[in-house]
């Protein structure tokens, strides 16, 4: 995770930035930065409480200087778009001595490395500029390799400006594939290149610390995080959900605002058409707003569009993650709005599901975070709010209906409580241990379910995906080792560290705000021993996954903490669950191999896959729009095949008029099937 890649915000904070001239800019006409006092003293702070605090135990040594060396460049110049090889070799009087920087307060080199970076922008936007009077050759066969994090750097400004070349014409291409002609996608990409240039040069000394240690806390682990005062005033804001956006964590990655996450009952979470690791480009105001390109902008300028007086509409341009680099852009449309605590609430289904000769009513409980009131409980408000109070009625309210089942659908649950993980777990068992927590100093303490009555008994699934975090972790892995439900679905998320939030300004009292600094302090274990931390809960019965766990999961993030194991505590077993685990896979591949549905979200999981791992593209034009063609062809295939099975109706204008497919929902539908399956393997006689 780069330096600019945690410059993160939530979505309802504000800033303002406009859109600069096309005008080049004289690479004489901005101020060197330099570090001031305070950053030279929250640098010594933030390393002592590193030091201190963090699970990770770190030696201050050449080998750290030199991973920050490496973060730090990568923060700048992720896609090694800027630097010259020249400049790298001029910087590798640092590489060792950044852990003696960061220790002392002595900032001048990283701060010295950014200005060169400032005039490198400078330099390679006025060459962008100058791309923009003549249209490129679109014949021509050439080819571009758009994943750069690993290539070397450029030798000489002539090599510099012929990968630019290349670069702008493969930016121009994914306008024109959406419908632009090239002088509309050239005035475009002179805005969005232009907007960004003015976005660094208006850094100050601030935020060039921001970007500095988070190359610091990086090395040390990906959710170990430095706020900078204005960033830390934005993340307090962020976290009392008081004003209106669209319920989204934001960051910088490679020069795009990034999706992080989605509040759950948040205006983008209930949209359905906005995910984690989708791209913002523009954003425009109302229903009919001229988009504004926002490419290379801060984070917190981007926040500012975003936000405005709930009930209002505001348009994104979206680059969906699933797509990878090919990906097409898309225009979501949003109504802003407060998060609502009856969104963010577990709320229930029935559904039906016909397996052999019998149809089952299942009950579906939807569970989007682990809440809870911790004023509201603290008070002994008899009402409170919380996820486990929630679904033990939701479970009555099945149990009155006669449900044969009960599915728990925790997909893209980030998490929450622990304490709510830890109570709803003990909703489906009797007691006992349900995680363990061992800290830095390896103290390990047991969080146990201490009720022994229990609300559910009877078959159950859990169904999760890549997004489902940290609480879900818990929750699911519990279950698991019980033998109490059946996992069903992708690989969970596999976040097992505990943060702390520190407010250095409580520590030092200076006068000058010195920010704030998030430090992981724990990590999560399994009751039988082994962390949930990077590999996450893996499935029961397992379904295609939309992101491998190296893209998505923990496991991607370059420094997150390992997999391992400690001693397992004593807990009560029940492992028939697990000896009928090979017949209901079996039943699974067999019913997934008829479903044409579940074929199609599988080719489609196959062929986004296929995109994403694409590296190098054509820069011919024509060829390009073959291959969107193919992709429409597909598309229009798979409509006429199930207008032929009946599925959909079209109408006068050849739109579809109705689906007519039961559960619109195949995952669901499927882990519906499969916990009928185990309901018949409990008890033959209900065939």
């Amino acid at each position: 995770m780069s330096g600019l890649k945690k410059l993160s915000a939530i979505i309802f904070l504000l800033f303002v930035i406009t859109v600069p001239s096309a005008a080049q800019v004289a690479i004489d006409t901005f101020a060197v930065i330099r570090p001031q006092e305070t950053q030279r003293t929250a640098s010594q702070f933030v390393t002592m409480l590193l030091n201190k605090y963090h699970y990770k135990k770190v030696d201050l040594n050449d080998q750290l200087s030199e991973e920050i060396f490496n973060e730090y460049l990568r923060g700048l110049d992720p896609q090694r778009y800027y630097f010259l090889q020249s400049d790298i070799e001029g910087f590798e009087q640092y590489r060792f001595v950044f852990d003696q920087m960061v220790m002392t307060g002595n900032l001048d080199p990283a701060y010295e490395i950014y200005n060169v970076y400032k005039t490198r922008v400078t330099e390679r936007i006025n060459y962008v500029v100058s791309l923009m009077d003549k249209e490129p050759d679109f014949t021509v066969d050439e080819y571009f390799t758009a994943d750069r994090d690993s290539a070397d750097y450029c030798k000489t400004v002539s090599e510099l400006n012929d990968l630019w070349r290349k670069r702008i014409k493969f930016d121009a291409i994914q306008l024109m594939i959406n419908g632009k002609k090239w002088e509309e996608a050239a005035e475009t990409l002179k805005k969005r290149f232009t907007g960004f240039h003015k976005s660094v040069l208006q850094y100050k000394a601030e935020d060039v610390f921001q970007i500095f240690m988070s190359s610091v806390t990086d090395v040390f682990d990906p959710h170990t995080n430095y706020f900078a005062p204005r960033n830390s005033d934005n993340f307090n804001i962020s976290m009392s959900l008081t004003l209106e956006g669209i319920g989204a964590t934001l960051t910088t990655e490679n020069d795009y605002t990034t999706i992080v996450s989605l509040v759950p009952g948040g205006p983008a979470a209930l949209s359905g058409k906005i995910n984690k690791g989708d791209k913002i480009v523009a954003v425009a105001q109302g229903d009919t707003g001229t988009f504004v390109d926002v490419y290379g902008w801060r984070v917190d300028e981007v926040v500012q569009l975003i936000r405005g007086p709930k009930g209002t509409v505001v348009r994104l341009t979206i680059l969906p993650a699933s797509e990878g680099l090919s990906a097409k852009a898309q225009e979501v449309t949003i109504v802003r709005d407060k998060i609502k605590l009856e969104e963010q609430a577990a709320k229930k289904e029935i559904i039906e599901i016909k397996e052999g000769e019998k149809d089952y009513k299942l009950g579906v409980i939807v569970v989007p975070a682990f809440y809870l009131d911790f004023e509201g409980r603290r008070k002994g408000d008899p009402d409170y709010k919380s996820t486990t109070r929630d679904v033990k009625k939701l479970i009555k309210e099945c149990q009155e209906e006669g449900v044969d089942g009960i599915i728990m659908d925790l997909r893209n649950n980030g998490g929450g409580s622990l304490l709510e993980a830890v109570e709803l777990t003990g909703l489906f068992i009797k007691k006992g241990p349900v995680v363990m927590v061992r800290d830095a100093q390896g103290d390990v303490d047991v969080e146990r379910d201490k009720d022994e009555s229990f609300t559910y008994n009877g078959p159950m699934a859990v169904l999760v995906n890549y997004g489902s975090a940290s609480a879900s972790d818990i929750f699911s892995s519990a279950i698991q080792d019980y033998g109490r439900g059946l996992i069903v679905g992708e690989n969970t998320f596999g976040k097992g560290t505990v943060q702390n939030l520190l407010d250095l300004d409580q520590f030092m009292k200076t006068g000058n705000k010195m920010g704030q600094l998030t430090v992981t302090v724990a990590k999560y274990y399994r009751i039988s021993g082994g962390s949930v931390q990077n590999k996450g809960v893996v499935p029961d019965v397992s379904f295609p996954a939309v992101f491998d766990a190296d893209e998505f999961g923990e496991k991607s993030y370059k420094n997150a903490l390992p997999w391992d194991t400690i001693t397992p505590t004593v807990y009560a077993s029940d492992n028939s669950l697990h000896l009928l685990i090979p017949d209901l896979i079996k039943k699974h591949l067999e019913r997934t191999g008829r479903n044409t549905e579940f074929k199609y979200y599988a080719e489609d999981l196959k062929s986004a896959k296929e995109r994403r791992n694409q590296k190098v593209f054509s820069l011919n034009l024509e060829k390009r729009k073959k291959e969107n063609e193919e992709q429409k062809a597909i598309e229009e295939k798979r409509k006429l095949e199930r207008i032929a099975k009946g599925e959909i109706e079209l109408d006068d204008k050849g739109e579809v008029k109705e689906r007519k497919l039961k559960v619109s929902d195949p995952l669901l539908e499927e882990t519906g099937h499969i916990l009928a399956n185990l309901i018949v393997s409990y008890n033959p006689s209900v065939k």
